[in-house]
Parts: C-alpha cells; structure tokens; sequence
C-alpha cells in the first residue's frame, strides 16, 4: 500500500468506528449561532462563559446559541520547509493523518468540508464538500506538496481565510507552530482551534558537537558546534516560545493541542475534541 493510502484506511477505520464511538460529532459545542446571555447553571458547558459580562457583573453568564443544521468545517494546512523533518515520521506526514482524520470526522457527521494549504501564500484550496472523494484529495495534496524552501506566514492564512469564508465556520488550523500568529480577528468571527504538530528531536536535541545544520525554509547552513549548553540555551528558547504561543491562543480562545510525530494522532485530537 502506498503512503496515501495507509493514511486513508487507518483514519477513517479509527474515524469511523474508534475515535469518535457513539458521539455524534467530535465538534460537540461548536457551529452555533448566540443568541442570548442568561446566568450560569450547575452543568452548564463552561466553554460558553462570557467572561467580558462575568467581571462586569461579577456572577457567571453563558451565551445561549441555537444549534445550525450543518457545521463549514475548514482545515488549512501549513506547509513550510520546517515540516520536511522527523525522527520517526515527517511532520508533514503526520499533518496529513491528521488532515485525514479531521476530514473523515466531518464527513461522517454530515458537515461541510473546506481544505487549505497555505506556506507564505495560499498554495492551493478545495471548495466545500461532503463527498469522500475530498479527503483522498486533501490528503494527497498534502502528501505531494514540495515544502523545502517554503517559509511560514501566518497572517497571509489568517487574512486569507477571514476574506474567504462568509459564514461562520470552525477553522482548524495545522501546523509546527514556530511563529507566534495573531488570529485575534479570525477567531471573532470563526471558531479556531490549533492543532501544533511537532517532533520531540526539535524541542529537546541531542550534543552534537560541530556541525554543520541546513535551514530548510531558507536553504542557509548553519555551523557551529551544539554542545551542551547550546543545546539547552536553544531548548530554553523554545520553551519561552511556547509559553508565548498558548497564551496568544488563551487570550483570544483558541483551543488547541500538541501532536508529536511518534504519538497516535487520533488520541491527541479526542483529548481537544473531548474536553480530557
């Protein structure tokens, strides 16, 4: 079997009769329309806190929403030079399985489906669907994209998919992550959930001692020699990144998660997706 399709036949057998189970949608509590504020409740899904009137009113208030007939379910991709990396598998293979399972989800649960791939530009789109035939082609596009030489850019996606999309959507948005986005727009008018793929190596490396690294956004070599506290000034660094990427994601709630590249993808997304 091919790439493609292993990642095909391993997503939709977990999609379709592990991951989601008996849950109707692993997009419980989105894709609605508010309608009203009312007072908090014992049981109430503390998701749909107002925390705006709650500090005004200093007692608890929800929205109430009113459920719409079909979620528009949009996974844009990012694709960079820096997904052309792994110790087990490649990031941007495993962006695809997560492509593939979030596609096969909102099949299932009769919704629509957009694709995206974006680098520094928008590198290609799929209009709304809820035939099959759209996951095998986002995940092949995926799969095929040439992501050397490709930089990141946020704020092309961002501004991209707030022009695009005219009806309330559920973006999801994949990718490593390297850059702090600002999505503070996008996600007033959409709901945006971030999935952070990345590989243990990337986070945490070993000593190397000298040696020469190739920027695979840029094609630039890096030389020097990684030693000990090297390697633990640039973890640091990362560390003080992410801390700056989930409070950005906090402030403007955005939920999010973080899938490395030798984890079962679908475990990552039922822990968002299921409040775990």
């Amino acid at each position: 079997m091919s790439k493609l399709q292993k990642i095909l036949v391993r997503a939709r057998r977990q999609v379709f009769s592990e991951m989601v189970g008996n849950n109707p949608s692993i997009f419980q509590g989105e894709g609605y329309d508010f309608i009203e504020l009312r007072e908090y409740m014992p049981g109430d899904d503390i998701r749909h806190i107002d925390w705006n009137i709650t500090a005004k009113l200093r007692k608890p208030y929800i929205k109430i929403f009113r459920e719409e007939r079909e979620l528009n379910v949009v996974v844009a991709s990012m694709l960079n030079g820096s997904v052309y990396f792994g110790s087990k598998k490649f990031k941007q293979d495993v962006i695809a399985e997560v492509n593939a399972l979030l596609s096969f989800s909102t099949i299932k649960n009769g919704d629509l489906l957009s694709s995206y791939i974006f680098s520094d530009k928008m590198e290609s789109s799929l209009k709304p669907s809820k035939k099959l035939s759209q996951v095998h082609k986002s995940v092949d596009e995926i799969l095929q994209f040439d992501a050397l030489n490709h930089k990141a850019d946020y704020k092309v996606l961002a501004d991209t998919l707030f022009k695009r999309l005219k009806r309330k959507s559920v973006i999801i948005i994949v990718g490593d992550f390297f850059e702090v986005p600002d999505f503070k727009l996008l996600a007033k008018k959409h709901e945006v959930i971030a999935i952070i793929v990345r590989d243990k190596l990337e986070e945490h490396p070993p000593e190397m001692g000298f040696t020469s690294l190739v920027d695979p956004e840029s094609g630039n070599v890096l030389e020097g020699d990684f030693n000990g506290q090297t390697i633990k000034d640039y973890a640091k660094k990362v560390l003080i990144h992410d801390r700056e990427l989930y409070a950005t994601f906090r402030k403007h709630q955005i939920r999010f998660t973080k899938i490395y590249t030798d984890e079962n993808a679908s475990v990552g997304l039922r822990r968002l997706f299921e409040g775990r």
